[in-house]
């Protein structure tokens, strides 16, 4: 552990200062978002092509303002710059660069690969001008990487996950883009005042949120009243979400709590929440559409957040 670590104790305490800037950046929200109507909806595509200007017409033809990063590596300097280009002429951003590995893996020398490619993957956000750069916390599970641990909401992996933040923001040092880890239900942070604990607990500005609200959801109170959580998620981390993932959950007829991720308009998530935290932030934050096997699922996904939107008097169509 670093020098400038925090213990827990310090941890708890010095996280309830943000508190008292809230308020502000609230207004500010509220002031900047009045006027803007118009969203970022995003998702996977299904072209087969390496060429960055047939992917970023195939997004336009979707209604897609928003992608996940295609295929380049770091080192690969005119491919990026194609991309760069060819999306910005069709007005389409990069919303993020997935990480997707454990930080946390029980064995140092997978744990020191992950960490190597995390950063590498952080740098190719650095590059492309990517909203962010995502993963999750990670897991002591020795088999599953996102798996449950008891040890998983320890002292000593919030004291890591604050390492790991801050040792990858430093190597990188980024200035356009954002290193975010996503909330998850049963590894730190599990929900809203356990990230605005991690943001203080960073303190670099290159930290941000990445929010899926689906994964916040990890006890009957919070799915009974999801848009209560969801709204509550917009007010607290508002200030630095640049990115969110939209999905849907649906109770499984089981005797304890079972939750599956469905195609959303399927299951319970209160998308007019949703949307109208969007609509609330002071930037045009991306929607992205993930975890669905076909064309037509995402099809089925896109259209039903249209609808949504369009009752609310919201478009994800040209700005």
């Amino acid at each position: 552990m670093r020098g400038d670590a925090l213990s827990r104790r310090q941890f708890l305490k010095e996280a309830g200062k943000i508190s008292a800037a809230y308020p502000g950046v609230a207004a500010y929200r509220r002031q900047t978002s009045k006027h803007r109507r118009t969203l970022r909806l995003g998702g996977p595509i299904f072209v087969r092509s390496d060429d960055p200007a047939v992917l970023a017409e195939a997004h336009r033809k979707l209604s897609y303002r928003a992608a996940y990063a295609p295929p380049v590596e770091a080192t690969d300097r005119s491919r990026i710059q194609a991309i760069i280009k060819e999306f910005a002429r069709r007005g389409v951003i990069i919303a993020e660069v997935g990480a997707w590995v454990n930080m946390m893996d029980p064995d140092p020398e997978k744990r020191r690969k992950n960490m190597a490619y995390v950063q590498e993957r952080l740098a190719l956000a650095e590059a492309l001008g990517a909203r962010c750069c995502v993963d999750i916390a990670g897991s002591y599970d020795p088999k599953v990487w996102y798996g449950p641990n008891p040890r998983n909401i320890s002292p000593e992996f919030i004291e890591r996950t604050v390492e790991n933040c801050r040792n990858l923001i430093d190597a990188v040092k980024p200035k356009r883009t954002k290193f975010t880890i996503e909330m998850m239900p049963f590894n730190f942070p599990t929900g809203p005042d356990d990230y605005l604990k991690l943001i203080r607990a960073v303190d670099r500005t290159a930290f941000a949120v990445h929010l899926d609200v689906c994964n916040v959801m990890n006890s009957p109170e919070r799915v009974y009243h999801n848009g209560a959580v969801i709204r509550e998620c917009f007010r607290k981390l508002g200030p630095w979400i640049v990115s969110c993932h939209a999905k849907d959950l649906q109770w499984e007829e089981y005797v304890q709590v079972c939750l599956r991720e469905v195609i959303p308009g399927r299951g319970v998530i209160d998308y007019r929440a949703y949307i109208e935290g969007l609509v609330d932030l002071p930037s045009d934050v991306p929607l992205m559409l993930e975890h669905l096997k076909t064309a037509e699922e995402y099809a089925e996904g896109r259209q039903y957040i249209e609808r949504v939107a369009r009752s609310l008097g919201v478009s994800f169509g040209a700005a």
